[in-house]
């Protein structure tokens, strides 16, 4: 194994377990919290769509895990399928390790196998698995039943989506963590007017990032109707 390639897939410092919104997703934020800290569980299977929180909740993980003194790696599929499955060799020596996005090597037999035999060291070294992917285990549609078997075996979650009033709460923190001061009444318009989508809500957010420096204005809602209107 390379020492310095688990390093590489950097962890995004603002995406912390603190820094999430749960809304219905508490048990969810607790048990990683647990998982990041060596309790509970062994194994979680995290699922979502594109947008719900996937990466946020695994690279949160990730950093608690860290921060609690545990050798831990966040490996996103988005960047390791481009690589050789070979790259996975060694990392059971870590404590915690944090696959994301699993659903785009479903079906790539070399994938799924180097998969599976690093599942096996792992777990007989009593290391800690995370996942995440679009759908649960039983519909990602693997080529080796082996490997779906194993990944069903500690605890599944997924994610529900958040409420208007998690989304509003969403845009405040994430306005906060900018420097930005937001009106909640900007937030409860943007949520009824603009988007019920987190990741559109987003971007929105970073336009107005843009257009409340270059007018120095904050984000009141006659500023962000105007902006956005």
């Amino acid at each position: 194994m390379n020492p310095q390639l688990p390093l590489a897939m950097s962890l995004r410092p603002e995406l912390t377990l603190e820094s999430y919104v749960a809304g219905a997703n508490a048990q969810l934020l607790q048990a990683l919290r647990e998982l990041a800290t060596g309790q509970g569980l062994e194994q979680l299977f995290v699922s979502g769509p594109a947008g719900s929180g996937k990466s946020h909740l695994l690279m949160g993980t990730v950093s608690a895990a860290q921060g609690a003194g545990h050798s831990s790696a966040y490996l996103p599929f988005e960047e390791l399928a481009r690589l050789s499955p070979e790259m996975l060799d060694g990392l059971d020596q870590l404590d915690l390790l944090a696959f994301d996005d699993l659903h785009l090597v479903a079906g790539n037999a070399a994938w799924e196998e180097a998969l599976f035999h690093l599942f096996n060291r792992a777990r007989e070294k009593g290391r800690r698995l995370l996942f995440s992917a679009s759908h649960g285990p039983s519909r990602l549609e693997l080529e080796l039943p082996d490997l779906a078997s194993r990944l069903s075996w500690g605890g599944s979650y997924r994610i529900q989506p958040l409420d208007d009033a998690g989304r509003e709460a969403l845009l405040l923190e994430q306005a906060r963590k900018r420097g930005l001061k937001m009106k909640p009444q900007a937030a409860s318009w943007m949520v009824s007017h603009c988007s019920r989508d987190p990741r559109q809500l987003l971007a929105l957010l970073n336009r107005l990032d843009h257009a409340s420096l270059a007018a120095r204005r904050q984000l009141t809602l006659a500023f962000v109707r105007e902006q956005l209107g």
